[in-house]
């Protein structure tokens, strides 16, 4: 969902990438996302392009030809940082992690061990694929003492959850506007520290991708102001907007918003015998990971909550792939009443296979979370 402010901030009448009132309201944007990821990174910034060109961006310009970079691989998105830092020359070394849990430090720094000097250590925080929250400051103190850089995906959970860029010593970081950001798709925020500039422009040769190159992008963004592309000027309203919409809400009360109504919901689907997927302490609130029950047919229920319910669930992918459903809690659509409305379409349509959990008790296991608290 987006909040109707976004949606008329996309509205506002066009000006050049090179305006005044856009430079201004550039630098407000990447001031308020460096508050947003917990950074002061001078290189902070969102690039044109999805949060899958954020993943490139961060890959491109750090990895070189026959770099090795170890991989913490516990999903989709795992998968995807492999497939993209071998495509730019990289030695990867995987950490490979059962889906639906987290990686031990362990078994990271034993990757770490088998490189001789390992350039970057990628990990996704938060696993959209399988609602999985994984814990970074083991594998930040496991990365910088190899004297790696550390890499994290923040997709799902920048605004979500707590991110501490610097706080934890993540040296590079991108996300997307469509998640907890409650902004359409079409930008990606990426924030590189010092260290990670400094080996970008260490770098024996050009990043493979003209188009991500942060010393061409950081030139319109910094104080120079040169042309590299021309910026989404209407995706740039919208994500002031919504960076605006997360302050005034505030960081602290917008998490605390996601993690009741994650909590809710899980006790609403635990009255319908329906259960997390995902590691338990491990669990993220704002994509709830959920198996399906036995003998339900799980594509044709999320086709009956879209079509019947203007309910839109998340099916599993790869090898949860028809044994769990997705539920997203994010920025806008995290509400008690979507919580309610979820609980009780999944509770008819689990009637309507000829089950026939207890009425009520749904609504009343979510209401009972919220009166607890607060």
């Amino acid at each position: 969902m987006v909040n109707a402010r976004v949606y008329a901030a996309m509205a506002r009448p066009l000006v050049g990438h090179l305006d005044p009132y856009f430079l201004e309201l550039l630098e407000r944007v990447q001031g308020d996302l460096r508050t947003v990821f917990g950074t002061a990174n001078a290189v902070t910034l969102p690039i044109s392009g999805t949060g899958s060109a954020g993943m490139e961006t961060c890959f491109a310009n750090l990895v070189e030809d026959g770099d090795e970079v170890v991989i913490v691989v516990s999903g989709v998105f795992g998968t995807r940082m492999c497939d993209v830092a071998t495509r730019l020359g990289a030695r990867v070394e995987r950490v490979e992690v059962e889906w639906g849990r987290v990686a031990d430090p362990a078994d990271v720094e034993a990757a770490i061990g088998r490189c001789k000097r390992p350039k970057i250590v990628a990990v996704v925080h938060a696993e959209t694929s399988t609602g999985a929250w994984q814990p970074l400051r083991e594998i930040s103190r496991l990365a910088h003492e190899a004297d790696a850089l550390l890499l994290v995906d923040c997709v799902t959970s920048l605004a979500g959850c707590p991110v501490g860029i610097d706080e934890l010593a993540i040296d590079a970081a991108y996300s997307g506007t469509q998640k907890c950001l409650s902004c359409p798709p079409g930008l990606s925020p990426v924030t590189m520290s010092e260290r990670a500039m400094a080996a970008v422009a260490a770098r024996k040769t050009k990043p493979r991708s003209w188009y991500l190159d942060l010393s061409l992008i950081g030139a319109y963004f910094g104080s120079q102001r040169l042309y590299h592309h021309t910026a989404p000027v209407s995706m740039i309203y919208a994500l002031a907007e919504a960076l605006t919409l997360v302050l005034e809400e505030g960081l602290d009360d917008r998490y605390l918003r996601h993690e009741r109504n994650h909590h809710a919901l899980l006790a609403g689907l635990g009255a319908l015998g329906i259960h997390a997927a995902a590691q338990e302490g491990h669990l993220l609130w704002m994509l709830n990971c959920v198996h399906v029950p036995d003998g339900v047919d799980e594509a044709a229920m999320r086709r009956r909550l879209l079509l019947d319910h203007g309910i839109e669930i998340g099916a599993g992918l790869g090898p949860m792939a028809g044994k769990v459903w997705r539920i997203g809690l994010m920025g806008e659509s995290s509400r008690p009443a979507n919580v309610r409305r979820v609980l009780l379409a999944i509770e008819s349509e689990l009637r309507r296979e000829g089950r026939r959990p207890p009425a009520g008790d749904a609504i009343e296991a979510a209401d009972r979370v919220y009166a607890e608290r607060g």
